[in-house]
Parts: structure tokens; C-alpha cells; sequence
């Protein structure tokens, strides 16, 4: 693929190529995705104004969960069969989820 070109798989901002959601997901659970990634990013920026580094630890922790879950990061989701995507999302909702019970 050339750079600036857009297909199914990736989009393109800025010049930089980004790996697109798993478009077979469930909407409910690609959405509790996105709010454990936007948390996640959130956190991030105030971890970041505190210079809490354990806590940008964290957070990123629970940015790439949630990444993972959505098709955006790992194997490239075009390539696997649809029920382990759909199992892989299920287990990031899980982890992010149990990330909340303990902290």
C-alpha cells in the first residue's frame, strides 16, 4: 500500500497510516471499547501533568487493551478467522473491566 492511500484496512491522518476497527464487531462491544480507550487517553494527559509515570504506565496499559481489542493492534484482524476477533475483544472487555475492580 502507498503511502496517503486509504483502503479497508488502514486510514490515513496526517500523513501517518493508522490500522482501522474491526468493522465485524459488535457495536455494543466495539463502543464499551472505545470508552475504556478514551478513559485510557484521558488518563494518560493527566498522568502526564501530575509526572505521575506509573500511572502513564497504566494508563497506556489500558489504551493498548483496548487497541488490542478493537482490531487496532496485534494481528491484523483481515487475517484471522471472525469468532477469535470477536473472542479477542471479549477478552480485552474483560481485562479492562477487571482493571476497574482493582484500581
Amino acid at each position: 500500500m502507498t503511502a496517503g492511500v486509504e483502503d479497508d484496512h488502514y486510514f490515513v491522518v496526517d500523513g501517518r497510516r493508522w490500522r482501522r476497527t474491526d468493522p465485524t464487531l459488535p457495536e455494543d462491544v466495539a463502543a464499551r471499547l472505545r470508552s475504556h480507550l478514551g478513559r485510557g487517553r484521558n488518563a494518560v494527559k493527566q498522568a502526564r501533568r501530575a509526572g505521575d509515570e506509573d500511572a502513564v504506565a497504566a494508563a497506556r496499559h489500558r489504551n493498548g487493551l483496548a487497541k488490542h481489542g478493537l482490531g487496532e493492534r496485534g494481528p491484523e484482524w483481515w487475517t484471522r478467522p471472525e469468532s477469535e476477533r470477536l473472542a479477542q475483544a471479549e477478552q480485552a472487555l474483560a481485562d479492562l473491566d477487571g482493571l476497574d475492580e482493582v484500581g
